[in-house]
């Protein structure tokens, strides 16, 4: 005997997008679902009411929905979502008025219309605060992409100072004392972009992006670029001179240290070698490099007096002429006030790094 056709009981609730139906079969097999016409067409063999049988029934929607409905097979009933063309809620789920007798609303999933708006604006707030966390970026992302920025800043200045280093020294043993006075014309080019770069530096500190104080980075970044720019950049009398040789190598032979000390932090790396390195060779080579940069200074006065470059005339009644040389007599004195700033804020660094050994009393 051919198994009888029945229908099975079918619950259902709904949200302003969807619609939800429940059908109570058990160990589903072949299960035929479709929307055509805006009718929901099922069919499938299981176990329900009436046992083992094939259960069928047909669902003709009060609104229009998508074509497409998506089920999920369990051990006790089959799940079907089917999405509205329209998002508003139904006062019924079926074009005819009078319910079927299998069909009965689904009170685990039952909202009323407000319950359910309320849903609504919670998922859709849910949604929001995901998109903008997405685009804001997970505190992980954003920590990764800090560390990622940071490494190639410094290796990228790591490889620009040591080329300018290992350029000098290459020439200093091939040519001897001539190298000094070609210097600028050989490595200039790569200077200039290093200490441009380093601007980097001070914004870093300003925006809170690194820890270092924006004080001791601006007195550095201005003090260079002062010299770079003003007293070697802009007289071709200066660029000739040996002391242009000892800043250039002063500068480049710290940095080579400090970069690299940097981008090793960036990848949680500490190389014991290269901290102490790090925090030690200033000790000389900040006071030498200063005074360079000073003998650079006064070198330059006689020049720039001869030559009128950057002195102006004040304007009437007073008629004064303001020579450069003036500002770099005070410049000089910033010079040394840098100095001191700059070996305050680095010796107070090493002391936090490696401490200060207490000796015992006995």
């Amino acid at each position: 005997m051919e198994n009888q056709v029945l229908t099975p009981h079918v619950y259902w609730a709904q949200r302003h997008r969807e619609l939800y139906l429940r059908v109570e079969l058990s160990d589903v097999q072949n299960p035929a679902i479709s929307i055509t016409e805006n009718v929901l067409h099922f069919k499938a063999q299981g176990h329900g009411a009436k046992g083992d049988n094939v259960y069928e029934f047909h669902l003709e929607f009060l609104d229009l929905v998508k074509p497409e409905p998506v089920y999920k097979l369990t051990q006790r009933q089959v799940n079907i979502t089917v999405q509205k063309k329209v998002s508003q809620w139904w006062e019924r789920l079926t074009k005819q008025e009078k319910r079927p007798l299998f069909l009965a609303p689904d009170f685990d999933r039952w909202l009323d219309e407000s319950d359910a708006e309320m849903e609504l604006r919670a998922k859709e707030e849910e949604r929001l605060n995901k998109l903008r966390l997405e685009s804001q970026g997970s505190p992980e992302t954003l920590t990764s992409l800090k560390k990622g920025y940071l490494f190639m800043y410094n290796l990228v200045q790591f490889l620009g100072f040591s080329w300018i280093f290992v350029n000098m020294t290459v020439r200093f043993f091939i040519l001897g004392k001539e190298s000094f006075y070609d210097t600028f014309h050989t490595v200039a080019d790569m200077m200039y972009f290093c200490q441009m770069l380093a601007a980097v530096e001070s914004i870093n500190a300003a925006i809170g992006v690194t820890k270092t104080p924006v004080i001791p980075s601006l007195f550095q970044l201005l003090g260079r670029n002062f010299i770079l720019f003003i007293i070697f950049g802009t007289m071709e009398e200066m660029q000739n001179k040996a002391v242009v040789f000892f800043v250039f190598y002063i500068w480049s032979t710290v940095e080579i240290f400090r970069y690299p000390f940097y981008m090793l932090s960036c990848i949680d790396m500490d190389w014991k070698v290269l901290t102490w390195f790090r925090y030690t060779v200033w000790i000389p080579l900040y006071p030498i490099g200063c005074l360079a940069e000073a003998v650079s200074v006064i070198q330059s006065i006689p020049i720039f007096n001869e030559t009128g470059r950057f002195s102006f005339t004040l304007p009437y009644p007073v008629k004064i002429k303001v020579r450069f040389s003036f500002f770099l007599q005070i410049y000089l004195i910033l010079l040394f006030l840098g100095l001191y700033v700059n070996f305050r804020h680095l010796y107070k660094q090493r002391r936090r790094r490696f401490g200060q050994k207490k000796k015992k009393i006995h």
